[in-house]
């Protein structure tokens, strides 16, 4: 699934390529057609916004929300130019002066009206980003402890706590930090729950910056990278999302 930082990524990718550029607006895919696409056509793109894992298009009074998934995914390419995946299959095309922004499948794609947008359920229940530089982790802290119970592994997940991190920065950010991703939050000092959430940040902004590159401990095959001991994974949470850690260095 696009976890926070691609989202980041996409829409400064978006805004550089597009913002301030009158769009030809098309949905190939009748998927699009209905999630009404193609009333963008025409309109000037104001500005692309990440919003944890959530992308949003701000078209004057209207904003298209978009939400990949594990399926999903916005290509950019050099308008007239040949794409990757068959043009029929696109939910929408928007085209620019010189760049076209191509998004295919996911769960979301939606045209709001900036009111809605603003009053929205699902989009007003977010918690901070995880990428927002202003965001008070002493005061996520404190949400979470609201849940003691819960282990850290499966709190990082939860938007309304969080949002933007996903399954490998939760593994990534729990490594980084030498937490065990199966202790309950209540029994991390506040030191150590602070870590945490400060390792997902840093290490999240370093993919915005640099991309994603070899992962630390997500998805590890071998003896853990850090200290030699053996890395472990299983499914955590109501999600059943897989978590990895080292059974020594994390213990």
């Amino acid at each position: 699934m696009a976890e926070g930082d691609t989202i980041l990524r996409l829409a400064r990718r978006i805004d550089a390529a597009l913002a301030g550029e009158q769009i030809a607006a098309s949905a190939p895919s009748p998927r699009g057609r209905a999630a009404g696409v193609e009333r963008l056509d025409g309109r000037r793109l104001d500005r692309a916004e990440a919003r944890g894992k959530h992308l949003l298009l701000h078209f004057g009074d209207l904003v298209l929300h978009s939400h990949l998934g594990m399926s999903g995914g916005w290509h950019l390419h050099p308008r007239g130019t040949a794409w990757r995946r068959p043009r029929s299959s696109a939910w929408a095309v928007l085209a620019g002066g010189e760049q076209e922004a191509v998004q295919f499948g996911g769960p979301t794609l939606r045209l709001l009206s900036a009111a809605q947008l603003r009053r929205d359920p699902q989009l007003s229940r977010l918690g901070p980003d995880v990428l927002d530089p202003d965001a008070d982790l002493a005061a996520i802290a404190r949400v979470a402890r609201g849940d003691p119970a819960r282990t850290v592994g499966d709190a990082l997940l939860d938007q309304r706590l969080l949002a933007g991190v996903g399954n490998i920065f939760k593994s990534e950010a729990c490594f980084a930090a030498a937490v065990d991703p199966w202790r309950a939050v209540g029994d991390l000092s506040e030191e150590e729950l602070l870590t945490v959430l400060a390792a997902a940040r840093a290490e999240m902004q370093g993919a915005v910056a640099d991309g994603r590159k070899a992962f630390a401990i997500y998805r590890r095959r071998g003896p853990c990278p850090r200290c030699g001991g053996r890395v472990l994974s299983r499914g955590q949470g109501d999600a059943n999302r897989t978590t990895y850690w080292c059974s020594r260095c994390q213990a």
